[in-house]
């Protein structure tokens, strides 16, 4: 036979033949060629090139055919355009393939036969000569087949993605792209199957598809074939890889969320071309991630290799194979989405009320917007849609696209946020709700509601109007002043998105956010759940530790993951993470909690802060918070995270519990460790010198220091008129805080609200010269752009007094 005219291996072309074997095609034969080395798995194939496509239509004259049913097609009439696209589909399969093309392409599966066996199985997708563009993506657009084997079912398969460039989507979507029906072609992707059926497959992205954050590798994955992620059946595993630690050396998975895998998609076996089902995946499936962390870490390592090669970020298809146990790269594009925002513009959508939450699920887009819902519940009742409404739907497929365009949001019981309802939101701008579980049996029809993803994860659905702004913000030319502008933050939900405020690092985050959120048990009732006297507490913890091994384990790896994604956020910023302040009150809210917490009048003044650390009674927690931030600075390597120690009464207990911290691993000094303590009760400022001996800085509280100088508990209603952080007691106190700081040569800071509030407040501390002030994200730009005119004034001021 002479050589193939319309047949060509992997090894034979790359990225530049997109024009000859279409955007998918292309990525894979570039990976195979120049990829293999570094690690990047692709299973061999060949493809049909775009002469094979235009030949085999030519030969029975179907163009002419096609031009008679497309020309005067109006896309936005959705029944014509449904009748039309199968009329042009039965045209083109009806076309068959030409003798030598067919010839071609079982001498291909021929060759692959021998490379992977006789037996060996095909995934034949489609890939249009106009897909996986810089600034358009064709996702799934066209037919794949799977499984496929013998010759007759691959020709099959062929004819079937040939007829599949001529599906409803992939015609309304070449209109709406400016496309020419005439100019895309198709090429055929045939290649080993990766028998991920029996194992797992998602899709990862090389930054985070929410916020535009480019130093993380994000992975979902689900049990099964990938079908299921991509469009959404199934709510996901995710985990997060932090990019620039991994280059150092540091192979762990920065932050995991298990999704429900609800169903798994197998093969029917015995039948020629695939025949896939969804079956119901077992329980302890369910319950435990389907990738081990050196099978994400394997992918992200993949992922940067990828990204590195094409020089942008890329969107990725991965599968593993449950027969050979490795892990293949099966697609490679260009994100379309997050990569094209604008870099310096920071925009923040705020709600301004609350109300009845009717559904929560993972939130896609951080917008918010309010409309009609409309349950769509198949593509026959499309047409029922009326643009703006808010559509609510099991999960949505391409045929659902033309409809999609034209809402305001959208919901849906099943999918994770790289499912096919996720992708087309972020396309369109529109908040999504994904994997509610039961929007469509909840949120009735001509309900008026508000979609909120603003929110962080969870994304939420209230029921009606809730009111909501914008604020717009161009940070691109904002100086940075002489005064650090830090961030306090706890919620590692919103850490990604706030680290495009402009920032010199966090200057506080809370660590008993992350403890009541993420892990919700007391730390105590984690170690000893026999203490817990409540059954229903006990089945709560037995239920949050069920895939750990300890109680321990749960909360180590719970918190170092929550603290270590807001210092990867703002790598290699200062993170500052103050250790848990928790009063016995709120401690004993947490699950488990009220055994092990002692009642106090006041809470406010008691057993809290670095009292508890060297105290028998909370010794076995403190030892678990030291061993999760020791976790994210030595095995993460997060060596940007500052501790800092709440409410430290005392000299010698500063002493006391820097030794329990030594011991614990936590030595100051050691390995770049820097460790503050809060400024936040009087002895702290009368005896700052001695305690700066201890500190490498102070972050000034001035809630509490307030309460504390002013005799206000901040907790009670009836004096709080009295409470002033602008009292000229409490200002003298931070301006010794201050001069204590410079004096010892440690850093100084402050990190409570009055800055934010209160002009004056940030005037007072500029004209200090405080090192730094934290601010709440909310404030950040205002706050930022304040202080660097108090600064020009002061310098202005300070020149007029030394030239007089």
């Amino acid at each position: 036979m002479n050589s193939p005219r319309y047949v060509k291996f992997f090894d034979e072309f790359g990225i530049e033949d997109v024009p000859l074997v279409g955007g998918k095609n292309a990525s894979l034969g570039e990976m195979y060629q120049k990829l293999s080395d570094q690690g990047v798995r692709v299973p061999n194939g060949f493809a049909t090139t775009a002469d094979a496509y235009r030949y085999a239509l030519e030969q029975t004259g179907a163009v002419k055919f096609l031009h008679e049913v497309l020309d005067d097609l109006d896309p936005s009439d959705v029944t014509d355009l449904a009748r039309r696209a199968k009329r042009a589909r039965e045209i083109v399969y009806g076309a068959g393939l030409p003798d030598d093309l067919a010839a071609e392409i079982v001498a291909g599966y021929r060759r692959l036969q021998q490379e992977y066996g006789d037996d060996v199985r095909l995934a034949v997708r489609s890939s249009a000569t106009a897909e996986d563009l810089p600034t358009a993506s064709f996702a799934g657009q066209q037919e794949t087949f799977l499984n496929v084997h013998g010759e007759e079912s691959l020709l099959d398969a062929c004819r079937r993605c040939f007829a599949s460039l001529f599906t409803d989507r992939s015609i309304h979507y070449r209109v709406d792209q400016g496309f020419d029906h005439y100019e895309v072609a198709l090429s055929i992707g045939v290649m080993k199957m990766v028998r991920s059926d029996l194992a797992s497959s998602g899709v990862m992205f090389s930054l985070d598809t929410e916020s535009g954050f480019r130093d993380v590798v994000f992975v979902t994955g689900a049990y099964g074939l990938g079908e299921n992620v991509v469009q959404g059946a199934v709510d996901p595993d995710e985990f997060y890889v932090h990019k620039p630690t991994l280059a150092q050396g540091h192979r762990t998975v920065l932050r995991r969320l298990l999704g429900d895998k609800a169903v798994k998609m197998i093969f029917l076996e015995g039948e020629a071309t695939a025949t896939t089902r969804n079956v119901p995946t077992p329980k302890s499936d369910r319950e435990r991630f389907c990738l081990t962390d050196d099978d994400v870490l394997e992918l992200a390592d993949n992922a940067v290799v990828i990204e590195a090669h094409y020089q942008k970020p890329m969107d990725m298809e991965w599968a593993k194979d449950g027969l050979d146990g490795k892990i293949y790269i099966v697609q490679a594009r260009p994100e379309t989405v997050a990569s094209q925002r604008e870099a310096n513009v920071f925009e923040n959508y705020v709600l301004e009320g609350g109300g009845e939450v009717m559904v929560e699920g993972r939130s896609v887009g951080e917008k918010i917007a309010s409309g009609t819902a409309r349950i769509i519940d198949s593509v026959a009742h499309l047409a029922e849609f009326q643009p703006g409404e808010v559509l609510v739907a099991d999960l949505t497929t391409p045929d659902w696209e033309p409809v999609m365009k034209t809402a305001s949001a959208i919901v849906t019981n099943r999918g994770g946020r790289t499912c096919h309802a996720a992708i087309i939101a972020r396309e369109l701008g529109v908040p999504a709700v994904v994997g509610t579980g039961n929007a469509t049996t909840t949120v009735p029809s001509g309900t008026p509601v508000t979609v909120s993803c603003a929110e962080g994860d969870s994304g939420r659905v209230y029921r009606g109007a809730v009111g909501f702004h914008v604020e717009r913000s161009d940070v691109g030319d904002l100086a940075r002043p002489k005064t650090k502008i830090m961030i306090n933050l706890g919620n590692p939900d919103l850490a990604f998105k706030t680290s495009f405020l402009p920032n010199d690092g966090v200057g506080l985050a809370r660590m008993e956010f992350i403890i009541s959120e993420s892990i919700r048990a007391h730390p105590l009732a984690l170690i000893h759940p026999e203490k817990v006297s409540d059954s229903q507490a006990r089945a709560a913890i037995a239920r949050l530790i069920q895939n750990y091994p300890s109680g321990e384990a749960f909360f180590v790896e719970r918190l170092s993951e929550g603290i270590g994604t807001i210092a990867a956020a703002f790598w290699p910023k200062p993170v500052v993470v103050r250790m848990s302040d928790f009063k016995t009150n709120e401690y004993a809210s947490l699950l488990g909690g009220a055994d092990f917490e002692p009642m106090e009048s006041n809470p406010m003044i008691g057993f809290r802060g670095a009292s508890r650390y060297a105290h028998p009674a909370y010794e076995e927690g403190f030892a678990l918070e030291c061993n999760a931030m020791k976790r994210v600075r030595e095995q993460m390597g997060l060596t940007n995270v500052v501790l800092m120690l709440p409410f430290v009464r005392r000299v010698g207990e500063a002493e006391r519990v820097l030794a329990r911290m030594a011991e614990f691993g936590l030595r100051r000094g050691e390995n770049g460790l820097e460790v503050y303590a809060m400024c936040e009760i009087p002895n702290n400022v009368i005896l700052i010198d001695q305690f700066s001996t201890y500190f490498d800085g102070f972050s000034i509280g001035s809630n509490d220091l307030t309460q504390l100088t002013l005799g206000v508990d901040r907790d009670s209603e009836i004096v709080a008129f009295d409470y002033d952080e602008r009292d000229d007691g409490v200002k003298a106190m931070i301006r010794l805080a201050v001069e204590g700081c410079r004096r010892n040569k440690i850093h100084s800071g402050l990190c409570g609200q009055a800055p934010s509030d209160y002009p004056d407040m940030a005037a007072f501390l500029v004209e200090l010269g405080i090192d730094s002030m934290s601010l709440n994200p909310d404030t950040v730009l205002k706050t930022t752009r304040q202080v660097l005119e108090l600064e020009k004034e002061w310098a202005r001021s300070s020149d007029g007094a030394q030239g007089s």
